[in-house]
């Protein structure tokens, strides 16, 4: 998948997780955040700005309503084998509408994005309903995408943008809650996203053996025009005596492009008085590579389907991250009734096991495929402060 399409992606499941389930029979209260993001690694920057305002027109019915703006710079490594670099600005606005009816929280929301070749809008409907004294939450959602997919064929600084085609996206979820004792919750959801269309990345291609001196010269790729992924979460959070808690999170992903992919993360919260919570997590993926990826083709058109996208190669990655939470209103103070301020820092180590790094390297150094395998490292950091009121 592309850059873009995984943002798009994101957005769909932010959007469904916009559908949430509550504990009791009553909305969220009132909430404002300011946000902010950094990501760095593999060539690419990515600094993120956000801002959501959350309103209770009544007891039943709430509005809420976010902007984001990220800015890319620099490309990943199969970008830059081509010297393509990129520089964009994406804007993303979204709306959400909740109502509750008795134990039912029906949630409607809209997401609109924009850059200047690809352009994404998301619609979602959800509801969630809780049951037997409230001990069990189900939830389902769906939300259905229209992106715009273009290439740029001028330059960073003076674009010029051809449109290649549109992609459509449904994503249809479900979700199972349940307290299990005053100290354990357990949770299993499901989703699946379809996907049709023009769903290949323009900026990048397939490299194949040839007679050059190089050994290898660059096509084209060439996707199938429907996608179909389903992943099953299982996860369980138990509330240790000191009022910390301790989760446990399995994810299992697979779809009709040959990936297959385990998450495996553990989490630790500890609260100190009301006025600190930290936070400490580890997270381990992996994946198997789609049945049409290869890192160096025999030849060109060896097969009908080809990609050289390194989100589609074998792969694992770690992921170590902390988070402090300081309540600098921890009372209130006059119509606020909370106020908190969070910093989140993560390191991510990439490892690929099929996809070789040949921007900086070439004859006579390596032949063709014999280049060392690409691995990186990232850091993500995130800051933002909250007000309740």
């Amino acid at each position: 998948m592309t850059h873009r399409q995984l943002l798009a992606r994101a957005a769909i499941i932010t959007a469904l997780l916009l559908i949430r389930s509550t504990n009791a029979d009553v909305l969220p209260d009132n909430r404002a955040d300011v946000f902010y993001s950094k990501y760095s690694g593999g060539g690419m920057d990515i600094t993120g700005y956000s801002a959501t305002a959350r309103a209770k027109v009544t007891e039943n019915f709430a509005l809420e309503a976010n902007y984001f703006i990220d800015k890319v710079s620099g490309a990943s490594v199969d970008v830059l084998s081509q010297a393509s670099v990129i520089k964009d600005e994406r804007k993303q606005k979204s709306g959400t509408l909740e109502y509750l009816h008795d134990k039912t929280t029906y949630t409607a929301s809209y997401m609109t994005s924009a850059e200047r070749d690809y352009i994404s809008d998301t619609a979602s409907l959800a509801l969630s309903q809780t049951m037997f004294g409230d001990l069990t939450t189900i939830s389902l959602g769906f939300s259905n995408t229209h992106n715009k997919v273009g290439i740029n064929n001028g330059t960073a600084d003076k674009p010029n943008v051809a449109w290649v085609g549109h992609a459509l996206t449904k994503a249809y979820s479900a979700g199972l809650s349940q307290i299990i004792t005053k100290n354990f919750i357990a949770g299993l959801n499901l989703q699946v996203i379809t996907d049709a269309g023009y769903l290949a990345n323009p900026y990048r291609s397939i490299r194949y053996l040839d007679g050059s001196a190089k050994g290898y010269s660059l096509a084209s790729q060439m996707y199938p025009e429907t996608h179909t992924s389903t992943a099953i979460q299982v996860q369980a959070k138990y509330y240790l005596p000191y009022r910390a808690s301790v989760t446990g999170v399995y994810r299992y992903f697979n779809d009709t492009w040959g990936v297959k992919g385990n998450t495996y993360e553990l989490d630790y919260t500890h609260p100190i008085s009301n006025k600190w919570i930290f936070e400490g997590r580890a997270r381990f993926y992996k994946q198997s590579a789609a049945t049409f990826y290869s890192d160096l083709f025999p030849f060109a058109a060896s097969q009908n389907f080809t990609a050289r996208d390194q989100n589609l190669a074998a792969l694992d990655n770690t992921t170590i991250g902390g988070k402090v939470t300081y309540a600098f209103l921890p009372d209130g103070w006059r119509i606020f009734k909370r106020g908190t301020v969070t910093a989140d820092v993560s390191r991510i180590r990439f490892n690929y096991l099929d996809f070789r790094d040949i921007k900086d390297f070439g004859p006579p150094q390596y032949k063709p495929g014999a280049e060392p395998l690409y691995q990186f490292s990232a850091m993500v950091y995130q800051a933002y402060v909250s007000i309740y009121f």
